[in-house]
């Protein structure tokens, strides 16, 4: 009876090989993968934070020209504690015959600056569409001087207090400028094109 030796044959070390060699590939592609850039992940969120204001001032124009909705800013404490001086409220155009006792609303003053102020009284107007109202601010003892005599106003439908002074300094046109340039930066940033590695060499390729 003769022994035989059991040898590896060409077909095993075959399958053994590759099992070795992709192990060391993807060593060799995890140390050459560059890690990621602080710098990078700051872009990639002021990216998403000026596209989401992009966003916000689309649609404020939209609802501006399809809802009649608008912002006004306090500049007195006349509606506090309700509406403190810079708030920025959210406020849309309505028909007078749709105002209610209890309501906030900008009335339009000619040759003044529009009033906002809670409505004290609703009163028929001389013509079918027209409302007198009454008005008083909460931080006042009286009723406003005399009443005003309307056919729409704008009601206010939520504020947000402290927010003024952010809004007249995105008026400015140096702080405008600055951000233009700072968009235009980033814009130019994300399409500029980057070197990348090659996991299977390690070496940097274009």
């Amino acid at each position: 009876m003769t022994g035989t030796t059991d040898a590896p044959t060409p077909a095993r070390r075959s399958r053994d090989r590759p099992r070795h060699d992709s192990a060391s590939h993807v060593a060799q592609g995890a140390a050459a993968r560059p890690r990621p850039r602080i710098g990078g992940a700051l872009g990639e969120i002021l990216l998403w934070l000026a596209a989401a204001a992009g966003v916000v001032c689309i649609v404020l124009v939209v609802l501006a020209f399809t809802a009649h909705i608008t912002l006004i800013m306090f500049r007195t404490g006349s509606m506090a504690p309700t509406i403190p001086a810079g708030s920025v409220a959210v406020v849309q155009r309505i028909p007078a015959a749709d105002v209610a006792v209890g309501d906030i609303v900008t009335v339009d003053r000619p040759g003044q600056l529009p009033v906002t102020h809670r409505v004290r009284q609703v009163a028929d107007g001389p013509t079918p569409a027209q409302r007198v109202l009454t008005l008083r601010g909460d931080a006042n003892a009286d009723d406003d001087p005399a009443p005003y005599t309307v056919t729409s106003v704008r009601i206010v439908r939520f504020s947000v207090p402290g927010l003024a002074p952010v809004v007249v300094l995105m008026g400015n046109p140096y702080v405008l400028g600055g951000i233009t340039v700072a968009a235009a930066a980033l814009v130019v940033w994300a399409f500029w094109p980057r070197r990348h590695l090659d996991p299977g060499d390690g070496e940097p390729d274009t």
